[in-house]
């Protein structure tokens, strides 16, 4: 029994309840009831993380430690919070203790949630993925559960307005047959994306109307939502503009 994390799963459930969210959860069998996993979600908007733990909530009340990063475990009101529920930090500049952290997880048994895209695709479409997942499963021996979410960025995403009122917005939460972890990291990553990819389509033929020029909805289906290429080239900027406050804040 973990009793801030059950109080904290309890308070999103009311949450979601007045939020009148509606959830198709699919592929709960092929989280593993009890032993490792590493849970490799695609990452659309802030709230992911909260939806990413149903299946393994549904698959006997297991628990997800999910790798948010370190800004998130800073804030005097998140920070305790997710140290609880027993998460992972990381800092960006310096991977290595959470990368190891994580690894230590998945021995013990824990499923490990991760987002093999590192950030926010603002194009809502896979983003090229990092191989830390990858490498993780194949360290630990940990199987890779790939979680595809469809319907959060709805709710709150980079760059629009939180959107936590009585909204009714739907959200699929496909989970695919796990990856074993065997082979080349680069190899695994790539089948990662592959087989992630396609749930993704899936989910979003089965979720009903895209409208045209939403902005939730991908410039593919006829959205505002920057193109892919678009939303990289976003990213870059934005990293250069935070490197460059960065480089200004340490040599004033």
């Amino acid at each position: 029994m973990e009793p801030v994390y059950d109080t904290v799963i309890t308070a999103a459930r009311l949450l979601w309840l007045a939020e009148g969210l509606k959830f198709k959860v699919s592929g709960v069998e092929h989280v593993p009831a009890e032993g490792p996993g590493v849970v490799a979600i695609n990452h659309t908007g802030y709230l992911d993380f909260t939806y990413a733990g149903i299946p393994a909530h549904l698959q006997g009340r297991r628990k997800v430690r999910f790798m948010a990063k370190k800004e998130v475990f800073d804030n005097k009101i998140s920070g305790p919070i997710m140290r609880s529920l027993k998460h992972i930090p990381v800092d960006r500049t310096a991977g290595a203790d959470s990368y190891r952290a994580a690894v230590e997880y998945l021995k013990r048994g824990e499923l490990v949630g991760v987002y093999p895209e590192a950030t926010i695709s603002r194009s809502f479409e896979l983003k090229a993925f990092k191989s830390g997942a990858a490498r993780m499963a194949i360290e630990s021996g940990a199987p890779i559960i790939p979680t595809v979410i469809w319907g959060a960025q709805r709710v709150w995403t980079k760059g629009h307005p939180k959107r936590l009122g009585r909204t009714g917005y739907p959200i699929s939460i496909g989970v695919c047959e796990a990856l074993e972890p065997t082979g080349d990291p680069d190899a695994l990553t790539a089948k990662l994306h592959e087989v992630m990819s396609a749930k993704l389509l899936e989910l979003q033929d089965a979720y009903g109307e895209h409208p045209k020029g939403e902005f939730w909805v991908p410039a593919r289906l006829g959205g505002s939502a920057p193109t892919l290429e678009e939303a990289n080239r976003m990213d870059a900027e934005e990293q250069a503009e935070r490197a460059a406050k960065r480089a200004q804040r340490d040599n004033p």
